[in-house]
């Protein structure tokens, strides 16, 4: 089968003009997409087909979420274009208090299938205001779904799902991606909202990215095998909330070793989650310490040379796997994956390992 190399823009319009042609109730409207077709262009000629579906609003967050949960009660299937998700905050009382509750308070009777697009992440230059990425709030709302595409591929697929699920779904795709280009067959297969994906094999080390960041986390690892020997097994999350735990624990009981990357600031992002609930239920798969990769705690800075020092990216990611690997002593995201792989290579030095205890489980007491 030949290639069809397409945008991530353009394979996320060709999912809305499916799902529109699919199902009437569907309908889409945010800031500029009528005639501008979209920030990104990725709603570009829908107005030509759908001319009473593709709607032009105010700037108001707050009027998009709410008549969107007012919709899609009503069975409408709404997706709000928030135009950037910075400025989602506008929006949180409607996104807390009525998006990811009206299902639960009116006793499952209510419907809410809507769908949230919230292009995030960075844009160059975009300063403190306009490159934030923001998904990991929405991970502590029970009643909502985040979803995170990483490919022009899993994009569509996932937008697909996400405007088919009954539930609320968050979105969020990086401003970067909407240029990127990849192979996007026409009989695309189903996706499950809640798995993630193997998508390289490895034995070394566990390497969990989503979003933009997988692309330098499959490339860190390029380099980790060319110049160190180091096998890397590379997990694309494409769900944030949930988490597909079983497909992390399955790899880290193989490789010994975990490392997590992500745009996002490190301190309260998704890594930390997956580190904790990896040490809650199997810390005796670790042969090291899990090792994050994120942004400084700061907002971003206008200037580029800032811009990459707060930024964290392929050499990050690729000096942590070679510290969880034990290869490397250089630092890391500021400076944790070279400590702990200098820690690591102390006690390896010594025979002690890295000095776990086997747990023993409520299984092993029966």
């Amino acid at each position: 089968m030949s290639e069809r190399i397409i945008t991530f823009g353009e394979a996320t319009r060709e999912a809305m003009f499916e799902e529109m042609r699919a199902d009437e109730r569907v309908f889409v409207y945010g800031e500029d997409i009528a005639k501008q077709g979209g920030i990104f262009g990725q709603f570009a000629g829908m107005k030509d087909e759908f001319p009473e579906r593709v709607l032009d609003t105010p700037i108001s967050e707050t009027a998009l979420v709410g008549a969107g949960v007012g919709a899609a009660i009503a069975g409408a299937k709404p997706v709000i274009d928030l135009h950037f998700a910075d400025f989602i905050g506008i929006a949180m009382d409607e996104v807390l208090n009525q998006m990811a509750k009206a299902h639960y308070m009116f006793g499952g009777q209510a419907t809410m299938s809507l769908v949230l697009r919230a292009p995030d992440g960075l844009m160059k230059h975009g300063a403190a205001q306009h490159s934030q990425s923001l998904e990991t709030w929405f991970t502590n709302i029970p009643g909502i779904r985040v979803v995170v595409p990483s490919t022009p591929a899993n994009g569509k697929q996932l937008l697909k799902a996400a405007i088919k699920d009954p539930n609320p779904v968050i979105y969020f795709e990086n401003k970067g991606l909407f240029p990127v280009k990849g192979d996007v067959p026409e009989d695309l297969p189903p996706i499950d909202l809640s798995r993630a994906q193997v998508v390289r094999e490895g034995a070394d080390v566990t390497l969990v990215s989503y979003g933009l960041m997988l692309t330098k986390a499959l490339a860190a690892a390029d380099v980790a095998r060319r110049e160190y020997g180091v096998s890397v097994e590379v997990i694309d999350l494409r769900s944030i909330t949930p988490l597909d735990m079983p497909t992390i624990y399955a790899s880290v009981k193989k490789t010994g070793h975990l490392v997590i990357a992500h745009e996002a600031i490190k301190i309260g992002g998704v890594g930390g989650e997956i580190a904790a609930r990896v040490a809650e239920n199997h810390f005796d798969y670790l042969r090291g310490p899990v090792l994050r990769v994120g942004a400084r705690f700061t907002p971003l800075p206008f200037s580029p040379v800032m811009e990459d020092f707060v930024l964290s990216g392929e050499k990050e990611i690729l000096d942590a796997v070679l510290a969880a690997a034990g290869k490397s002593a250089v630092d890391g995201a500021d400076g944790a994956a070279g400590r702990a792989g200098n820690r690591q290579r102390n006690r390896s030095r010594s025979g002690g390992g890295f000095g776990f205890r086997r747990r023993r489980r409520p299984s092993d007491l029966a």
